[in-house]
């Protein structure tokens, strides 16, 4: 029976749909194949990069839209249909986000931060799990910058109330906090909602995450989905109707979409 709804999953990669350590999923590739091949649109929405999650669409051998750098760029949208733009930037380019943080941030709490770009390759290296030509991928942002902070939370908040003052944001990941523009991975999701519904009347929409900065696009999707993350208790996350994995990724993003598609009625 012809479903009389599109679903559109938007997942994070790392610890959701990726391993947290090895970034594979070759165990579930088949399953992410076999629901694109079913109609169902997949989206990352992620803070890596447009390189890697290039890559990643080479791994699966399936080109998919996606949305890098914490909600930054959208890119792929006419590959579900032609008239819909091939990208969209959301983002002011990452030197000019640095120079305000250079101008406005005071220097004791400058003195916190520890650029990315700043620390030697080993340390990046261990930082992102990464090396080589991945590293590279990893490193190559062009909207937002990583950095480490040293700071404890009260300060951690002054900062983030001085950026946030001046249109800019932290988005605080698992392995990195970035400095973003004003923007995130809920409002490039929804701008992409927004773009599917003038050609689908109705759009179910799934999230998929495991981490801090994953919350706000679960908070607003129809069925919010959370990998195991041992960092996250489920009584301390306020999220109505969440499906829940016990078993990490990527074996927990399968388990997760499989509840939602039940609970959407969806069978596949």
């Amino acid at each position: 029976m012809k479903k009389n709804f599109k679903v559109a999953i938007f997942t994070d990669l790392d610890g959701s749909l990726l391993h947290r350590d090895t970034f594979k999923f070759h165990s579930i590739k088949d399953y992410i194949v076999s629901l694109v091949n079913r109609g169902i649109i997949i989206i990352p929405n992620s803070s890596k990069t447009e390189k890697e999650i290039g890559k990643f669409n080479e791994a699966l051998g399936v080109k998919l839209p996606y949305i890098s750098e914490n909600g930054s760029s959208i890119q792929g949208l006419n590959l579900i249909n032609a008239n819909f733009p091939d990208k969209i930037v959301l983002s002011r380019e990452k030197e000019e986000l640095i120079k305000i943080f250079n101008n406005k941030v005071p220097e004791q709490l400058k003195n916190k931060c520890i650029q990315i770009s700043n620390i030697s390759k080993k340390e990046q290296e261990k930082i992102f799990g990464q090396k080589d030509d991945n590293l590279e991928n990893a490193l190559n942002r062009k909207y937002t910058s990583p950095f480490l902070f040293k700071g404890d939370k009260n300060e951690q908040n002054k900062l983030s109330k001085i950026l946030n003052s001046h249109s800019l944001t932290l988005q605080e990941g698992g392995r990195v906090i970035n400095l973003c523009d004003n923007i995130n991975k809920v409002k490039s999701m929804n701008k992409v909602i927004k773009i599917l519904k003038k050609t689908e009347d109705k759009i179910k929409s799934i999230a998929v995450g495991d981490n801090y900065n994953d919350l706000d696009m679960l908070k607003n999707c129809d069925v919010p989905c959370l990998v195991f993350n041992d960092k996250f208790k489920l009584d301390q996350i306020n999220i109505d109707n969440l499906i829940f994995s016990n078993m990490p990724s990527p074996e927990g993003w399968a388990d997760v979409i499989k509840k939602a598609l039940d609970k959407l009625n969806y069978n596949v």
